[in-house]
């Protein structure tokens, strides 16, 4: 089955007082980005786009009511969250490590066909299988996956009947995505855009995917 399969709604789960509606937004445009290298855990600040990218994002959260921002650890990130607090007259970021990239180890500045040639096999499996998949010298996308799921049920535990943010990068967002759906092969590498918000409702723990991302960026 694929994404496009997948039975999705927008629609707040039926207990209203205690599910927790999370938006989490891919961090604006980098330098590394334009160039399509692996960010990775790499500390890029955002490009000149990159902060309208945010500027964009915030503006879309202006009216949804949030009462907390979250982010990951790196310059990106918070850049990207700041002024969707700033929006939102949040007065401060709630910095979470499991949001945090993919370790991408030695691949971490390699084009895509530059991570092929070092290790193809390797490659293979980054592209088409989440479940298998580890970046030589970094980490394993499992691994990936569960700490983005577990800051995703962290947050929503925290934050029950309430409306926040959450910036992360484009690869674990996919990853939350593909926990979500099942979804594997190369469609789990869904497009992203910069910016982009995909919304998730957490209640108890469990996780509903609302709304996918828009954009065409697959990097």
């Amino acid at each position: 089955m694929t994404i496009s399969e997948q039975p999705l709604t927008a629609a707040r789960p039926a207990t209203t007082t205690t599910a927790c509606r999370l938006f989490v937004v891919r961090h604006g445009t980098t330098t590394m980005n334009v160039e399509n290298r692996y960010r990775g855990r790499r500390d890029v600040p955002l490009d000149a786009q990159g902060y309208q990218d945010a500027v964009d994002a915030a503006r879309q959260l202006s009216d949804v009511g949030l009462s907390a921002v979250y982010c990951g650890p790196l310059r990106r990130t918070i850049a990207t969250a700041q002024i969707i607090a700033d929006e939102a007259r949040i007065p401060d970021l709630r910095i979470l490590h499991g949001l945090n990239n993919v370790d991408y180890g030695v691949w971490e500045g390699m084009t895509a066909g530059e991570a092929a040639v070092y290790d193809p096999a390797a490659f293979d499996l980054y592209r088409t299988s989440p479940s298998r998949a580890a970046c030589p010298m970094g980490e394993r996308l499992q691994d990936a996956q569960e700490r983005m799921v577990g800051a995703l049920q962290l947050i929503g535990g925290r934050h029950a009947g309430e409306t926040v943010v959450a910036v992360s990068h484009a690869v674990m967002i996919r990853l939350a995505v593909s926990r979500l759906t099942g979804v594997e092969g190369e469609e789990w590498r869904i497009p992203v855009g910069r910016g982009s918000l995909t919304q998730f409702w957490v209640e108890d723990g469990a996780i509903t995917l609302a709304e996918l991302p828009q954009g065409d960026d697959v990097d």
